[in-house]
């Protein structure tokens, strides 16, 4: 059995006075929950409030992003090795806005995420399609060759121990959400790549999720949680969602 995980990115939202309050309530009525793994990704700048305050409790955190250097001359770039000081257990590579807005190719996000594992972090691998890409049929291929980028750099077994979220492009803060069974449909092809080796990889759909259509997309045989943009940010709405993936 494959325990769910449902994963809040807050993006760029938010101050630290917000970022504590949210992840005190959530701590509140989430905090010794075992059934579903909850992890919170604030801003870098918010990262030592919200572990501060989620503290004794099960709930983790990760970092939205992290450089593919483990250290030098690179300014603004985050570390690996400074996220695990700031206490994350996991990063976001390959977020789709990194991908678009930040030009990040197939090959920058594979040197992310083996720069995550060295350091003991958990990756969650971030891959999906564009609306035009869906549109001429490609999304299968897009998503293996995201995936295949990364197994070629870091091997099989590496990214089976990771979490992959699926993130169609065109639902990312649309509102537009894909059906449970195109969510399914790409699910089960990345499982398929996986093969033996991934039958216990989490694999996460993200894209406007929200508790109206979480509980469908939950129950689908290959989606063991999701990944949450806005919706994280309003401690009841996410922690419904949370709720529906036990």
């Amino acid at each position: 059995m494959i325990k769910p995980l449902v994963a809040g990115n807050w993006k760029m939202h938010g101050n630290t006075a917000t970022a504590s309050n949210l992840a005190a309530q959530l701590a509140e009525q989430w905090g010794d929950n075992l059934a579903v793994e909850m992890v919170l990704f604030p801003p870098f700048v918010h990262l030592s409030a919200v572990k501060a305050a989620v503290a004794n409790t099960v709930i983790a955190v990760g970092a939205q992003n992290i450089s593919q250097h483990s250290s030098g001359a690179y300014t603004g770039e985050i570390s690996g090795a400074m996220l695990v000081d700031q206490g994350c257990d996991f990063v976001l590579v390959g977020h789709s806005e990194r991908r678009e807005l930040f030009s990040e190719s197939n090959q920058t996000v594979a040197e992310k995420f083996k720069a995550a594992q060295d350091v003991g972090l958990t990756p969650i691998l971030c891959v999906g399609e564009s609306l035009q890409q869906r549109q001429q049929e490609q999304t299968l291929d897009v998503v293996a060759a995201q995936i295949a980028a990364v197994i070629d750099c870091v091997g099989l077994n590496n990214v089976c121990r990771a979490v992959i979220a699926y993130e169609p492009v065109w639902a990312i803060g649309t509102g537009e959400v894909a059906s449970p069974e195109q969510a399914q449909q790409v699910h089960s092809a990345i499982r398929a790549q996986l093969g033996e080796a991934g039958v216990e990889t989490r694999l996460l759909y993200g894209g406007s999720v929200k508790a109206s259509s979480a509980a469908e997309l939950f129950t689908q045989q290959d989606i063991n949680g999701g990944l949450v943009g806005g919706a994280s940010l309003e401690a009841q709405e996410f922690l419904n969602i949370v709720k529906l993936a036990e």
